[in-house]
């Protein structure tokens, strides 16, 4: 796969706003609810070094995208919250979860609504400009579905662990460190296996790609963009 400066640039620049509003969406959110931990590391913040990761901002989905992946995926930093400072630690903890799927919604709305002023950009930005907000529109929405799969350490996963009754949530919050193993088996590994058989695997990403589709055709309509 040949990738050009210009797919570079239209692509890392809403990846990293996104990632960067998603990050500091969750320490806001933290702060304003009792947990400073990430405030005084400085991740309340929109300078998007505090967040990237090299390896799962950059080099994952590199590899991902070049290996063509069903589905692509990534991952910044995380927010450092210690839930013991917490006003209300396990509620608390569900607002901190959705405050980064919230803003990546709420970024993907501002980008849909961008759109309609694409006839006063200058045309020689104009499809720089169009490239750019349309990888943001969908960026976002993706980031948002990804997060939201009920798997710790994702944002879902967390939000489910403050919800579910706790002989159902304690269970849950102890696959945390094997998450991404978890992610990476489903996304890669049990599709691979699934080819191999003669069988489609590849169920996750099917219903992810499903949910984006949903929330892609219903940000439109409420944007004027049908």
């Amino acid at each position: 796969m040949n990738i050009s400066l210009y797919d570079i640039s239209i692509w890392v620049l809403p990846l990293v706003i996104a990632i960067t509003f998603h990050e500091a969406a969750h320490a806001f959110v933290a702060y304003r609810l009792g947990d400073n931990t990430a405030f005084q590391l400085g991740r309340v913040s929109f300078n998007p070094l505090r967040h990237i990761d090299p390896f799962g901002t950059i080099i994952l989905p590199g590899v991902l995208l070049l290996s063509h992946s069903p589905f692509l995926f990534g991952y910044a930093k995380p927010v450092p919250v210690n839930w013991r400072n917490l006003n209300h630690p396990r509620l608390d903890m569900v607002w901190v979860a959705l405050a980064g799927p919230v803003t990546n919604i709420v970024l993907a709305t501002a980008v849909a609504l961008a759109f309609h002023a694409l006839p006063w950009v200058p045309a020689e930005a104009a499809k720089w400009t169009a490239d750019n907000l349309k990888n943001a529109f969908l960026i976002n929405i993706v980031l948002a579905i990804f997060n939201m799969m009920p798997i710790p350490p994702l944002d879902g996963g967390r939000v489910a662990v403050g919800l579910l009754p706790r002989p159902l949530a304690y269970p849950l919050a102890r696959l945390e460190p094997y998450g991404m193993l978890i992610l990476i088996g489903l996304l890669i590994l049990l599709p691979m296996l699934g080819q191999n058989l003669g069988l489609n695997l590849d169920v996750i990403s099917t219903i992810l790609r499903t949910l984006t589709g949903y929330v892609i055709s219903a940000l439109l309509l409420i944007t004027g963009n049908t």
